[in-house]
């Protein structure tokens, strides 16, 4: 070993020991072999010491390696050519080591996984002359065989070993992982079992049987009902034996909980075929019924809806499905399914997430396309956000509405996201049944054990067009004569079982039959009798909630607190441990709180944290998610704090007592849209405890819009879905600028009907207090939707009495309690939120009693009973509508629909295109002028 230069280098986690004569190497080529020599040298060095006292110390794979380079460097004397040979060979050795390693990276794009036509070229680096090899090699034996199991191989073995793994039906993307035991445990499963798995007699009919269903199903659609939008899962049918394989797979390896978020492609089946909704039910909708008594507000079309149930997976175990409703903006659904599994894993599993797992079903286009998808990739591992990762299951049709797969990514693959999260790809060939049940059940195994995002990728075909109507030959001719010709699923595969003797073709003719009479059978009793509605699944969690209507509102709840309740919760507010060690301006925060109790000033912040306290105090959870919501944006809330020297945290509202529930704190990622669907999706399954999310600026609001229109707003009228979400909404004009003053409220007024959500702009830290406890003392659920404030938060006016909390409750409407006698006033002011103090100000400099100040805290539902005892006490004066807002936003339009039978003026800035000026002297002159315009009376008095 003395006489050589020795050079290590390194595969992965394989180490090649090379022993090169010294200056033997070009300096070429030692630079295109160098990028490999990642790894401590020592270390290999005590493998090899270890191996030479005792070859037994060392594993297997080691031992086959240190023979092979020992045998080949083994020469009959020290002579010039013998040393030429021992370097030749050890050149040979690391090239087909390198070929190896070409191929564990880049194979995957030689694989054979497009059922219709030929893959782009995209040279994989694989050809014998990348890696200084020739044909005259392929019968010579290499020791580097080892690395993929083979002893004494030849490189033509060699070859064909790395052909049957890497460039089959399945091409498989994971060398990007960096985690080295995350990468081997891939790269071993995948070269021992990818080109061997024999399914037994059972498993392969169990198979066939739900390929069978799936295209039945959608044949029988396809004639019965013509034209009409199902959005089909024609081409793709092989979803369905896998979602089968990730249900049983899943449960096998102790699933309990089962949440599927998915576009319409392929919805319908799978709800049939894999949830157990009926035929009939899904016949009944195609007829266009409903269930009169089970139907709630508008309901949604067919491909929209969501399902649960129970059923048994194949080892018997009991497994909950649930199918998520989704609108159709693509991808949208996703954070919402993370949310509702998230909230599941630690209601129910105490925060095991190997008991639940969500499967998201993407199409191509959508996961390439859609920003949102990026943004739930990185989601996916932070702590306020995780559940153990998701399965993502892409029925990848090549197209996108009429768009083609060319024009529709750069990437290579529309799974490029996954390198995001180290996350291993499996693309797989959509005609074959048992790759694609190998690919997702190496999926769920990866999943389970390491807790991360894994990507199945099945390339296939959409037979029809973006739906049933549509013609795909007026933009792809060339790929929908192709489709055209193309057996479908069951057929190849019934033909791959009739060929290895599994399936007789008359049984396989007999198992159509059945199947599509049962479906006519079916269809014949819905269109003869009534269908009865099928059970809904109830959660526990929701027991005793219904949904509120009029009568509900109009109820008097309960959110008073007991005193010695705040006592107790102000104690742990402004209390640490011993140990513990906040910066000065903490210290004397906390010492402030106390002080505000004691004089019986609270602020905003006071009223808020009191609220959150009274709920865990009870025994409830309330959860707080958004950017920077430990601290606050405006520095209000503190409500985790941290040692100065090692910034570990403490959450005082934890410290309440030994029976108390639980605030969980999460500042976010910087994205609205994820997050906000996130906190819905955890909302919808957590309704005893309170769920808030805070946008930074209200105004931030609008990168989420899809989430509040869609979902937060239309959900229990379009899904029977109830959510009691808090939105947090930083809203008031300060001089701020256009995007950090208004959080648009009108959209939401607008928004706002049949009871669907609450919009709220409070004016004391005690109606706050009332209305986020009201939140769970109601008997039912409806998302808040809070306009908070910013200077409001330290504004000497705007506290309140202990009392309050104690004795009080929630007041949509305030009057002006200033007014001695009212029919002396002549002017009544309307407003809502931070304007009022501007007003009180003014007000408060010239008490004449004859201009009245008349909060609405609640807009939404509006409290008509009270507005309308405001307009009988103050039946002389004239009334106005106060806004900040230009006289387009606010709530202006929406007082005018409510207010229709009043003369209701509007006092407001001028209507402008944006939301507010960027000028801070327009701004004073501007909320001046408004100001000044509430106050101006009558000449004549």
């Amino acid at each position: 070993m003395q006489r050589y230069k020795v050079q290590w280098f390194f595969c992965e986690n394989i180490v090649l020991k090379i022993v090169f004569l010294q200056l033997a190497i070009k300096p070429q080529n030692m630079n295109a072999l160098s990028y490999l020599s990642n790894a401590e040298p020592t270390a290999v060095e005590t493998y090899y010491e270890l191996y030479k006292q005792n070859p037994s110390q060392v594993d297997g794979t080691w031992q086959r390696f240190f023979e092979g380079f020992e045998f080949a460097s083994q020469g009959t004397n020290g002579s010039s050519h013998t040393e030429d040979v021992r370097s030749s060979n050890a050149e040979k050795e690391f090239g087909v080591a390198n070929l190896i390693f070409a191929y564990r990276h880049h194979a995957h794009l030689l694989s054979n996984t497009n059922p219709i036509r030929p893959r782009l070229p995209r040279d994989p680096g694989v050809a014998l002359h990348y890696h200084h090899l020739s044909p005259d090699d392929l019968n010579t034996t290499f020791a580097a065989g080892t690395l993929i199991g083979l002893q004494n191989a030849t490189l033509a073995q060699i070859i064909e070993r790395l052909k049957a793994i890497y460039t089959r039906e399945i091409g498989f993307e994971f060398m990007h992982i960096r985690n080295a035991e995350v990468r081997e445990w891939c790269k071993q499963k995948f070269e021992t079992e990818a080109h061997n798995y024999n399914y037994s007699l059972d498993k392969k009919r169990q198979i066939f049987t739900k390929i069978n269903e799936a295209v039945t199903f959608e044949n029988f659609l396809h004639k019965k009902y013509v034209g009409q939008k199902r959005f089909s899962l024609e081409g793709g049918e092989n979803t369905i034996p896998a979602l089968e394989a990730i249900i049983n797979k899943g449960a096998e390896l102790g699933v309990k909980r089962f949440a599927i978020g998915m576009a319409h492609r392929g919805r319908l089946n799978v709800l049939a075929n894999i949830l157990g909704k009926t035929y009939e039910y899904i016949f009944n909708e195609f007829e266009g019924n409903y269930f009169h008594d089970t139907a709630f507000g508008d309901g949604d079309v067919k491909y929209h809806l969501g399902f649960s149930s129970h059923r048994k997976a194949s080892n018997g175990e009991d497994i909950y499905l649930s199918l998520i409703p989704n609108p159709s903006h693509l991808e949208a659904v996703d954070p919402v399914l993370l949310g509702y599994l998230r909230s599941k894993a630690e209601l129910i599993y105490q925060g095991d997430f190997t008991k639940v797992m969500p499967i998201m079903i993407h199409g191509d286009a959508a996961l390439a396309g859609q920003g949102i998808v990026y943004e739930v990739a990185q989601m996916s591992e932070l702590a306020g956000y995780a559940v153990g990762g998701a399965l993502h299951f892409v029925i990848n049709n090549q197209i996108g509405f009429t768009t083609d797969f060319q024009d529709a990514r750069s990437a290579d693959y529309c799974t490029a996201v996954a390198k995001i999260t180290d996350s291993p790809v499996l693309h797989v060939n959509g005609d074959d049944a048992e790759a694609i049940v190998f690919a997702v059940e190496f999926a769920v195994e990866f999943r389970q054990k390491f807790g991360k995002d894994v990507y199945v990728d099945m390339l296939c075909y959409r037979k029809h067009g973006h739906n049933e109507s549509d013609e795909p030959k007026f933009t792809q001719p060339k790929l929908y004569n192709l489709i055209a010709k193309h057996p479908n699923p069951r057929e190849v595969y019934k033909q791959k079982l009739i060929a290895q003797g599994d399936l007789q073709a008359d049984l396989a003719a007999e198992m159509e039959q059945a199947f599509n009479d049962s479906l006519q059978a079916r269809l014949n009793m819905v269109k003869q009798n009534t269908v009865k509605a099928p059970e809904v699944l109830i959660s526990a969690q929701w027991d005793g909630i219904a949904h509120g209507g009029a009568a509900d509102f109009e109820k008097s709840y309960q959110t008073k607190v007991h005193k010695k309740v705040l006592e107790q919760v102000l104690e742990a507010l402004t209390s640490y441990p011993a140990h513990f060690n906040p910066i000065s301006k903490i210290q004397s925060l906390l010492k402030e709180r106390k002080q505000k109790f004691v004089n019986d000033k609270l602020d905003w912040a006071m009223g808020e944290l009191l609220a959150y306290g009274s709920l865990l105090h009870e025994g409830r959870g309330v959860r707080i998610s958004g950017q920077d919501v430990t601290r606050g944006t405006f520095s209000h809330r503190h409500a985790g704090i941290f040692d100065e020297e090692t910034n570990e945290r403490y959450i005082n509202l934890n410290h309440i007592n030994d029976t108390q529930g639980k605030l969980s704190l999460y500042n976010s990622f910087l994205s609205e849209y994820a997050v906000l669907g996130f906190e819905y999706g955890y909302a919808t399954a957590s309704p005893q405890n309170l769920c808030i999310w805070e946008a930074q600026f209200g105004d931030f609001a609008n990168g989420a819009q899809t989430m509040i229109d869609q979902f937060i707003a239309a959900g229990e009228s379009k899904w029977n879905r109830m959510c009691g979400l808090v939105m947090l909404l930083p809203h008031g004009y300060e001089g701020q600028g256009p995007e950090h003053s208004n959080a648009r409220p009108e959209r939401f007024l607008q928004l706002a009907a049949e009871y669907n959500l609450i919009v709220a702009n409070c004016t004391t830290p005690a109606n706050l207090f009332h209305l986020l406890r009201r939140q769970l003392v109601w008997d039912f659920r409806k998302p808040l939707v809070v306009m908070s404030p910013k200077s409001l938060l330290r504004h000497p006016l705007c506290t309140s009495a202990v009392s309050e909390l104690v004795n009080g409750k929630f007041e949509e409407l305030i009057d002006d309690s200033s007014i001695k006698k009212a029919e002396k006033v002549q002017k009544v002011l309307f407003c809502s939120g931070k304007i009022y103090y501007d007003l009180l100000q003014r007000q408060q400099t010239d008490p004449n009693g004859l201009v009245a100040i008349v909060r609405l805290e609640q807009l939404y539902p509006m409290p008509e009973t009270q507005l309308e005892a405001v307009y009988e006490k103050y039946a002389n004066a004239e009334f106005f509508w106060v806004q900040e807002e230009p006289k387009n936003m606010g709530a202006w339009t929406y007082m005018l629909r409510y207010q229709g039978n009043h003369k209701l003026t509007l006092i407001s800035r001028k209507a402008s295109a944006s939301p507010a000026t960027g000028f801070a002297k327009t701004h004073e002159k501007e909320q001046k002028s408004i100001i000044d315009l509430a106050f101006e009376l009558k000449k004549n008095n």
